[in-house]
């Protein structure tokens, strides 16, 4: 058995005994059994194996954490997968920058309408010599 109280989710999933050693034990307790079976369905019990085994272990929770992440958007779009989440968020970038720069502008010109009428309108800059 794992360090982990009874058989991982990896382990249930697959329906086999969870050994000491279990390299999917850390990435895939028992409490949370969707997260395999996204995962699993996805890439497949022993690529996840092969992949987090191949990583340094420091790294290893935030590669399962992205292979989840991966296989749920592809789950919900088999097509695209996370990337119509990025294109939905560069979507969003370019929208905030067209109007950052609507709002600049619109700035610039009541800053420049301001200016104009900050200037005393009696005033003259020419000289004028009789």
């Amino acid at each position: 058995m794992s360090k982990w109280s009874g058989r991982c989710a990896a382990c249930k999933y697959l329906r086999r005994k969870c050994p000491q050693d279990c390299v999917l034990a850390p990435y895939f307790p028992s409490n949370d059994p969707h997260r395999f079976s996204a995962v699993h369905k996805i890439f497949g019990a022993s690529n996840i194996a092969k992949m987090l085994q191949q990583l340094p272990e420091h790294v290893r929770m935030e590669a399962a954490d992205c292979m989840a992440i991966e296989a749920y958007c592809r789950i919900e779009d088999p097509v695209y997968g996370c990337v119509s989440f990025i294109d939905q968020l560069q979507q969003q970038i370019i929208e905030a920058q067209s109007l950052t720069n609507q709002i600049n502008a619109q700035i610039a010109f009541y800053n420049a309408h301001n200016n104009q009428l900050t200037i005393d309108p009696f005033s003259s800059s020419f000289d004028q010599t009789d």
